[in-house]
């Protein structure tokens, strides 16, 4: 069951938080809506959002400015939070790039992480079974984007579920992280020193095979080149590259004088909601 935590009026539409109890991760979790003014009359298609590091789900909706392109389009907005959070495992919070808001989206394997830390479960089984459940959204229209370690989420998810992810896009994603040292932090935490288990949480060793998901309109990846992160961590040469060899389109902007933050996003994120619209609102 939902418990409407809080709720604001947003461009005719509502920016909403929600909390319940989560059976995948054994303790309460949070995630914000928009529902945009389309959703009072039926069900609407839906982007879910995944941040990045540090962030909770309150972080995208304050600032990256999407509802009103949400609102025009008729698209639902989705943001879960990017951890557990209140595990009380030993040492979750004592980096800001590991543990509480650094979930990377995988399930852990490795103990003490395996029983909470299950974010990949999480956002494609659970959270997405209660969305649809509990509000006004379609199954047959859901997109899904992210930033930073959410647009390497968003791009793992839609790559191994494209069943149920009809579009994806991401901004500055952690493209490679089988080979950045927070993706090598995060997987030998979470999933052990078994290289091999790394590859089906990496997105550009998931695209390369001819096996790997095809989107309608491509993969949209937007970068700032002033970004300070991405000749340690980002690497999107190695996704565009790996797409290129396999015959994937991987569509990767990169702009002149932006940064990492969400000033750059929300420069962007009308262009990449209008992306996803092109397919979701058909």
């Amino acid at each position: 069951m939902l418990e409407l935590v809080e709720e604001h009026r947003c461009f005719d539409g509502v920016q909403r938080i929600y909390r319940h109890e989560s059976q995948t991760i054994g303790l309460p979790m949070r995630f914000s809506v928009f529902l945009p003014a389309r959703a009072s009359s039926g069900k609407v298609p839906a982007l879910f959002y995944l941040a990045g590091l540090t962030c909770t789900e309150e972080t995208f909706p304050i600032k990256a400015g999407a509802q009103r392109y949400a609102a025009e389009h008729g698209i639902a907005l989705i943001s879960p939070d990017t951890s557990p959070r209140g595990a009380d495992i030993a040492g979750e919070k004592d980096a800001w790039d590991f543990g509480v808001g650094a979930g990377f989206y995988v399930d852990a394997t490795r103990e003490p992480w395996a029983r909470r830390y299950r974010m990949y479960s999480y956002v494609t089984q659970e959270l997405r079974e209660t969305v649809l459940a509990e509000l006004p959204v379609r199954e047959d229209r859901i997109g899904i984007f992210g930033h930073s370690m959410g647009g390497h989420g968003a791009l793992v998810l839609a790559l191994r579920n494209p069943e149920l992810y009809r579009s994806v896009s991401a901004f500055a994603p952690i493209a490679a992280p089988s080979q950045c040292p927070w993706g090598v932090k995060a997987f030998s935490g979470y999933l052990g020193d078994d290289r091999e288990a790394w590859k089906q949480y990496d997105a550009s060793e998931l695209i390369k095979g001819d096996a790997a998901a095809r989107f309608e309109g491509g993969i949209l990846v937007d970068q700032g080149l002033a970004d300070q992160f991405l000749a340690e961590q980002l690497h999107p040469d190695v996704l565009e590259r790996n797409a290129r060899g396999a015959g994937h389109e991987v569509i990767v902007r990169r702009h002149e004088g932006y940064d990492h933050g969400y000033f750059f996003i929300s420069t962007f994120v009308g262009e990449h909601v209008a992306h996803h619209a092109r397919v979701l609102c058909r």
